[in-house]
Parts: structure tokens; sequence; C-alpha cells
């Protein structure tokens, strides 16, 4: 009887077995989401133990497969990633966390309050508290939006820096949902980039005539954007105060999910 050694261990492209490459790689991502979900090279090379010719290479396959992001120069954790953690938070502690800062949100301002999530290029609601008021802007759970006619979702384009806009405007062809929707590359990038910087975002009809939101981002231990919290009403009725009142209240959820601890 013949017998037939067990097949030896792969070897990935850059001639490192493949277990060992599975270990390299966790331990970048390790290392970007210590960072805050996005580091230069080098710091990353460094944070690991790598050289950083195999942590470049690494690096790009993980790109690859859409759990890294490059942006000049600078790695960043990846949108699969975000969208997997998303769909684990969504359905537990997020909405958990958010639900009665919701409702108080929804009492101080007597507007709709939604929160949000990214999968692929849309924001999908996950979650809504409605006022008690006759004429109410309402967003369906399970709905979902085209990234570029949110607030929330200039907020998510705005984190992942200037290229990763340019990118999903070639996928996407910015679609125009109303005659406010923006349809320029530049335009776009100019507002997620304000957004990320200010931590807030608008849209004014953009993605549905005479209806407006403010919207901020929800946070978790590791500084990851994983959800949005947002504030829809009709345009004629938006007050200034609120944008502060929206800032609090996603500050607080994100402190529920561990965001400031020490």
């Amino acid at each position: 009887m013949t017998t037939t050694a067990p097949p030896a261990p792969t070897d990935a492209p850059n001639g490192v077995p493949t277990i060992q490459v599975i270990d390299r790689a966790a331990r970048l991502l390790d290392a970007l989401a210590a960072g805050g979900g996005r580091a230069p090279l080098k710091s990353v090379a460094a944070e690991t133990g790598l050289h950083p010719s195999t942590a470049h290479r690494i690096l790009g396959a993980l790109a690859e497969a859409g759990l890294v992001e490059r942006d000049n120069g600078s790695y960043a954790l990846g949108r699969k990633l975000r969208t997997l953690g998303a769909r684990v938070r969504r359905g537990t502690d997020v909405r958990d966390e958010a639900i009665d800062v919701m409702r108080d949100l929804c009492a101080r301002v007597g507007e709709t309050v939604n929160l949000t999530v990214r999968e692929g290029d849309e924001v999908v609601y996950v979650e809504r508290v409605s006022a008690a008021r006759m004429m109410r802007v309402e967003q369906v759970i399970g709905s979902r939006a085209p990234l570029h006619v949110t607030a929330v979702g200039k907020l998510m384009l705005g984190e992942l820096g200037n290229a990763a806009v340019r990118a999903y405007a070639r996928r996407t062809g910015l679609p125009a949902l109303t005659r406010r929707t923006i349809t320029s590359v530049g335009r776009l990038a100019g507002e997620a980039q304000a957004a990320a910087e200010d931590g807030c975002a608008t849209d004014a009809g953009e993605a549905e005539e005479g209806v407006g939101c403010i919207g901020v981002p929800v946070r978790d231990l590791s500084g990851l954007m994983v959800a949005g919290l947002s504030v829809s009403f009709p345009l004629e009725r938006r007050r200034e105060a609120w944008v502060k009142l929206v800032k609090d209240a996603g500050r607080r959820i994100s402190q529920r999910l561990g965001y400031g601890a020490t």
C-alpha cells in the first residue's frame, strides 16, 4: 500500500508560509486599530517588527481583499471590516446603547432621530425614534440610501480620506436623487473632509426634496466610526441649536461603546 504524505504548507506569493502570513496580517490589522484605524507604513511596520517591504506586500494583499484601504502612503482599516463590525453591532450593542439617548434627543428637538450603519456604498437605517407630531420625517428601518446624499454618509466617506471619496465617486457615478444632490466629485470631497474635521455633517434636500438632516459619528472603543446618529426634519424647521444637541448625543453613545475610555 502506498502512503501519501500530507501536502506541505502552501507558500504565499512572497515565499512566506501561509500560516505565518495570516499571523503577520493579524498583527498589522491590530497595529492599525491601535493607531486609531489609520497609520503610515513606517509606523505599522515598526509596531509589528516587520520589514517595511514585507508589511507593504501584506497590506497590499489585504487592500485587494477590501480589509485595508490605502491613501497617500497611509493605511486604514477597510470598508469590509467596518461593514462586518457594523453588522454585529447593529443587532446588539449599538442599538441597545443608543436607544434611550435617541429618545432623549427626539424629545429635545421634536424631530425624528435615526441610527444608521454602512453597508458597501450605502447607509442602512437600523433604528428610529419618531416625534409625536402630525407632520414629521419618517425613515423606514431597513431602508437604504447612497452615502453621498446623506449627512452620515458624508462623515463615513470623510473618515477614509480624499482618495476613498474619489474611488466611491468612480464606482457609483454620484447619481442625483434630487436637484440638490451633490454630483461633483470635488464638492463631495470638500464636504466630506469638512464633515470629518468638524465631527458633524448636514444635508439640505439632497436625498429627499424639502428634507434636511444633521448627522454625527458614533465611535467604538478603538475610535472607529461604527454608526451614525442623525436628526431628520423639514428644512423650514431646522434650528442651529440642534447641532450641539446631536453632537452631545453622539458623544454619549460613543462613550457607552468605550470611546474615550482610558
